[in-house]
C-alpha cells in the first residue's frame, strides 16, 4: 500500500524543479556563510583568551572615548615641587618629572595614542581590501600596476617613511599621524585581500555564476569579497596594535604627536630624563602600552585560529 507521503512527492519534487538555480545557489551559499561564522563564534566564545582580550579591548576604548570618568585629575595641573614624587592620596602613580601626575597623563593620554591606531586600520583595511580585491579579481594591467605600487611602498618600512613625511608637515594631529601611517602600510592588507581573492575567485559557485551572466562586478561584491574578507579581519585586528606601537615610537622620537596633545610614547620619551632616580615614570605608560597591544594580538590570534578552514576542519 502506498504511503501517505509518496502522493506528495512528485508535488515536491515539481517544486523543487521549477526553482531557479539562482536561488538554490543563493540558498546554499547563505547556509554556507551563516555556518561558517557561526562556528568561528562557536570556536572564539570557548576560549578564555578571547573573553580576555576583549575585555581588555573594551576597556581601552572606554578609558579613549571618556577619560573623565577614571581620573578626576586633570594632567596638566602640574607643580615642580612634586617633581618625580612618591604616590600619594590622589595620585597612586606619583608624579613626572615636571610634577605632573603620571595616572591622569595615562589615561589621558590613551586617547591619542588609541585613535590614531584606529583610524590607521580602518584606512588601511578599507583602501587595501579595495584594491586588493579589484587586482586579484579582474588581473591583468590592473594587478600588475596595484602590484608593482605595491611593491615600492612594501619596501619602505613604516615607521622610517613616516619620519621622512612627518619631518615636512607642520601640523601634526592624530588624524594626520594616521593618514601618513596608512600610506605606507596598506600594501601588507592588500596582498593578503589579492591571495584570498585569487583563490575564491576560481570556485564553483563563482563559476556557476558567471555561467548565468551576473554580472563580474556583482559576483565580487557580492560572493567573493564576503568569502575572502576573512584573513583581512585577522590582519586588520593585529595591525591595530601595530599601528599604536608606530604612534608611540614617532612621539618617542619627537617627531610624533604634537606638544600639546598627550600620548604614550610622548610621556616614555619625556622619562628618560628620571629613569635612574624615578624608573615608575617610564614602567607605568609602558606597561599601559603594552597590555594595549597584547591585547589586540591575542584576539587576532584567536580570529585568525577561529576562522582557519583546516583549524575547523580539524576540531
Amino acid at each position: 500500500m502506498p504511503s501517505k507521503n509518496q502522493g506528495a512527492q512528485p508535488h515536491f519534487v515539481a517544486a523543487l524543479e521549477d526553482t531557479p538555480l539562482v536561488a538554490i545557489d543563493h540558498l546554499d551559499e547563505t547556509a554556507k556563510a551563516r555556518s561558517t561564522w557561526a562556528d568561528a563564534w562557536d570556536a572564539m566564545r570557548r576560549r578564555p583568551a578571547f573573553w580576555i582580550s576583549s575585555g581588555l579591548i573594551l576597556l581601552i576604548v572606554l578609558v579613549a572615548l571618556v577619560p573623565g570618568w577614571f581620573s578626576s585629575v586633570s594632567p596638566t595641573q602640574c607643580q615642580l615641587s612634586d617633581s618625580n614624587g612618591a604616590p600619594q592620596s590622589g595620585h597612586p602613580l606619583g608624579f613626572t618629572f615636571q610634577g605632573c601626575d603620571v595616572y591622569a597623563r595615562i589615561i589621558f593620554g590613551t586617547s591619542a595614542s588609541v585613535t590614531v591606531g584606529m583610524l590607521a586600520a580602518a584606512i588601511v583595511t578599507l583602501f587595501g581590501l579595495i584594491v586588493g580585491a579589484l587586482a586579484g579579481y579582474y588581473g591583468g594591467f590592473l594587478d600588475a600596476v596595484v602590484s608593482r605600487i605595491g611593491d615600492i611602498f612594501f619596501a619602505v618600512p613604516t615607521v622610517l617613511g613616516a619620519i621622512v613625511l612627518l619631518s615636512v608637515l607642520p601640523d601634526r594631529t592624530p588624524v594626520v599621524i594616521a593618514l601618513v601611517i596608512s600610506i605606507f602600510a596598506w600594501p601588507q592588507v592588500a596582498r593578503i585581500m589579492r591571495g584570498a581573492v585569487l583563490t575564491a575567485r576560481n570556485s564553483d559557485y563563482v563559476v556557476a555564476s558567471v555561467a548565468l551572466g551576473v554580472s563580474k562586478f556583482k559576483i565580487l561584491v557580492r560572493h567573493v569579497v564576503p568569502n575572502a574578507i576573512a584573513p583581512v579581519i585577522v590582519i586588520a585586528t593585529v595591525s591595530l596594535g601595530t599601528f599604536i606601537v608606530a604612534e608611540a615610537t614617532l612621539s618617542f622620537l619627537g617627531i610624533g604627536l604634537g606638544p600639546g596633545t598627550m600620548s604614550w610614547g610622548r610621556d616614555i620619551g619625556e622619562a628618560q630624563t628620571s629613569i635612574r632616580t624615578s624608573p615608575q615614570v617610564l614602567l607605568y605608560p609602558s606597561i599601559a602600552l603594552s597590555l594595549t597591544v597584547l591585547a589586540f594580538l591575542m584576539l587576532g590570534d584567536v580570529l585568525r585560529d577561529a576562522l582557519d578552514p583546516q583549524a575547523r576542519a580539524r576540531r
